[in-house]
């Protein structure tokens, strides 16, 4: 039996695919970073399943735990907190266990920050540096930020309460490049904040507080002259 990788809406549950619906409902067993979020998106949709957590504390426990039932002819349905399985999250381990012990992966696509952020950025798309949530130590930021270079688009997911360091490492690296910040994507408060470097600092500067979950995409392609 196949593992589904399965793509979950990244905050408006109307975002779910019917395709998904069916591969979660026909599903023996959902592995999943958080018990809780995915609990609420199957309750929202009246199933009820046996779910597994699976994340960087229990992924080795897991691993062969989940290889064997599917071995077995059970359905796994891989989810991840929002968004799609493997970027930036840990079920990416499983999904590789899965191709090694020559298991069939089957995609089940769908909601994705990056995608979703990169199509409303107004930015140039074609090419991109994806660098998923940055490190926390500053310096590593700096350096992550010039491995990557200048000549195509960059993005990342960082903390609000690190948001503005990440900026202000950007800028020094890159200069005063156009930038988009995602707020709360398809969810009630969903905002785009856009700018340069520079504009967008101080936006965020002028707000007490900024909350939710964002994620940034710079073009240091566009740098002024």
């Amino acid at each position: 039996m196949p593992l589904f990788v399965l793509a979950t809406p990244i905050g408006n549950l109307e975002d779910v695919s019917p395709r998904a619906l069916k591969t979660l409902s026909e599903a023996d067993v959902v592995a999943c970073e958080d018990t809780r979020r995915t609990w609420q998106l199957l309750a929202h949709f009246g199933l009820r399943k046996t779910v597994v957590r699976y994340d960087n504390f229990v992924h080795r426990r897991e691993t062969p735990r989940l290889l064997e039932r599917l071995r077995r002819g059970e359905r796994v349905a891989l989810v991840t907190d929002a968004g799609t399985p493997g970027i930036s999250d840990p079920g990416g381990r499983l999904v590789a266990e899965a191709v090694n012990a020559s298991v069939p992966v089957v995609p089940i696509p769908g909601p994705s920050s990056v995608t979703a952020a990169l199509s409303a950025s107004g930015l140039p798309a074609d090419e991109f540096s994806f660098l998923g949530f940055l490190p926390r130590r500053a310096g590593r930021v700096k350096k992550e930020f010039q491995r990557v270079g200048a000549d195509r688009t960059v993005v990342f997911m960082e903390s609000t309460f690190r948001l503005k360091a990440a900026l202000s490492a950007a800028r020094d690296v890159f200069g005063n490049v156009p930038a988009v910040i995602g707020r709360e994507m398809t969810k009630l408060h969903e905002e785009f904040i856009r700018g340069r470097l520079d504009d967008v600092v101080l936006e965020l500067g002028r707000r007490e507080t900024v909350k939710g979950e964002v994620i940034v995409v710079l073009s240091p392609q566009l740098k002024e002259t």
